[in-house]
């Protein structure tokens, strides 16, 4: 049997954490005179009550989790999070059922974006706020748990950056050490962001809203037409900023700030996350220029936001872009599912797989022509472990499959195809918006039925967890000692 008490300990000690996060809405619920913060304060009783009880009834004894346990507590925590978090949104009267709670939340905290609430221009602030808060802390923990423990799980190739940040380099040389240091960054973005986004325009609300989702690359706003509701190209131009910054690791921004700033640009993954972004940000805006007659600042301006968005998926839109045509909507899907860079707050497959295995492409295609040649496949000027080879590949092989299985069930409950595929898509690599009518730039998820919600619930979060972590405990020989 597995000791799940360290596990409940350190949920325990999670759900307090989110349970104090819930007295600032009830706060300014209670301050503005909303009849919500009654539901706050209640949905912060229940979650602490439940906390507590978990942290004083499973004493922690100290030593360090098995791997076992480790998969457990990972795949157990954003399960749980979500289910105390829904409780404000279901009791509060905002017509939501809690397949409509939990789909939000767990939207929120992996940092997806997709939304089922329609009429946010009339919710309150302490609802927003909430939204906003959720992800913010989602965005931080994927972080922490993208540099800290993936790659001890070993999943999808992670183990790359266990040896390359601790072995070669020793940024930090404590795991609680490098979350202080990301923490540090998050924050000071974050802060940089809200002062930016009020400078060009917008109230000091939105402002510490849309900068919360902006660095989490979450993508929810305060208002039903995203960043499109303000009009106001400054705005875009900083959320374009904002939402690139947000892709690149952000420990890199810490040697930055320790004296190292040439490490930004000395990292491939960088490198190639920012030549694609800009590569395709020129493309679409000769594609808008071109056959849509845009005067050309336009055809920049919403090139620059709308693929900056998509590629570091974090789903705010400026206006529908599937009436782009077809091109524009098959490059931004594509951009979509790649994703950013790993050691962000970025959804997808990440951009450092697409290295290793163009790579490992490279050198077979090599090995081909010069059989008796040894290519050795390199990352970072380093060469590339088998197991990460491996790895990549089967996590390549994996996403396939799961987003085959969640489309076909989709289309099981009576979705239609596009709603199927691109819902399976972007829940997967935690983009936010998907294709179509429904669940497109201008759409929510709301019109899908209960069954679907809890499904795209769960690909959420299997996709920000990078599959193998939440899938592994569907192996029998997993629980067998």
């Amino acid at each position: 049997m597995v000791n799940l008490r360290p596990i409940l300990h350190v949920n325990g000690v999670l759900l307090a954490i989110l349970a104090a996060a819930m007295l600032l809405p009830t706060a300014i619920g209670f301050f503005l005179g909303n009849p919500d913060w009654k539901v706050f304060l209640f949905s912060a009783f229940i979650t602490a009550f439940t906390g507590t009880g978990l942290f004083l009834t499973n004493k922690d004894d100290g030593g360090e989790m098995t791997l076992q346990q480790a998969f457990i507590f990972t795949s157990s925590t954003w399960f749980i999070l979500p289910l105390f978090a829904a409780l404000p949104l279901y009791f509060a009267n905002f017509g939501l059922t809690f397949a409509d709670a939990y789909f939000e939340m767990v939207s929120g905290i992996t940092t997806t974006g997709s939304t089922v609430i329609v009429g946010l221009n009339k919710a309150t602030p302490e609802l927003l706020l909430w939204r906003a808060i959720i992800q913010w802390l989602g965005g931080l923990g994927i972080i922490v748990f993208a540099i800290s423990i993936l790659p001890m799980l070993r999943i999808g190739g992670m183990q790359l950056f266990r040896s390359e940040s601790s072995e070669k380099e020793k940024i930090l040389p404590r795991a609680a050490q490098i979350a202080n240091a990301i923490a540090s960054v998050y924050i000071l973005i974050t802060v940089l962001c809200t002062i930016t986004y009020w400078l060009v325009g917008m109230s000091g609300f939105d402002a510490l809203c849309h900068a919360m989702s902006t660095v989490s690359t979450a993508g929810f706003s305060t208002y039903d037409e995203s960043i499109g509701y303000f009009k106001n190209p400054a705005i875009e131009y900083a959320a374009t900023f904002f939402m690139l910054a947000s892709g690149i690791p952000f420990l890199l921004y810490f040697q930055m700030l320790r004296g190292q700033p040439q490490e930004i640009f000395r990292n491939s993954q960088v490198r190639w996350f920012l030549t694609i972004a800009f590569t395709s940000i020129g493309v679409m805006t000769i594609w808008l220029f071109a056959k849509h007659s845009m005067e050309l600042e336009e055809a920049f301006r919403l090139s620059a936001f709308n693929v900056t968005s998509v590629i570091t998926t974090t789903g705010f839109v400026s206006t529908d872009y599937t009436i782009w045509g077809s091109f524009a909507v098959v490059a931004m899907f594509m951009l979509g599912i790649l994703g950013g860079c790993t050691g962000s707050s970025t959804g997808g497959i990440k951009i450092f797989r697409v290295q290793v295995l163009f790579e490992t492409v490279r050198c077979q295609l090599n090995q081909l022509i010069h059989p008796h040649g040894v290519f050795l496949p390199q990352y970072n000027k380093k060469p590339i472990p088998d197991s990460v080879s491996s790895s990549v590949m089967s996590f390549i092989l994996l996403f396939g499959i799961s987003f085959t299985v969640s489309a076909l069930l989709l289309s099981l409950m009576g979705l239609d195809y596009i709603t199927s595929m691109s819902a399976a898509a972007t829940t997967l690599a935690n983009v936010g918006p998907g294709l179509g009518p429904i669940i497109g730039p201008a759409g929510t998820f709301a019109p899908l039925p209960d069954a679907a919600k809890y499904l795209l619930s769960f690909t959420m979060i299997i996709g920000r967890l990078e599959l193998f972590t939440v899938l592994v405990l569907l192996a029998p020989n997993f629980w067998r000692n």
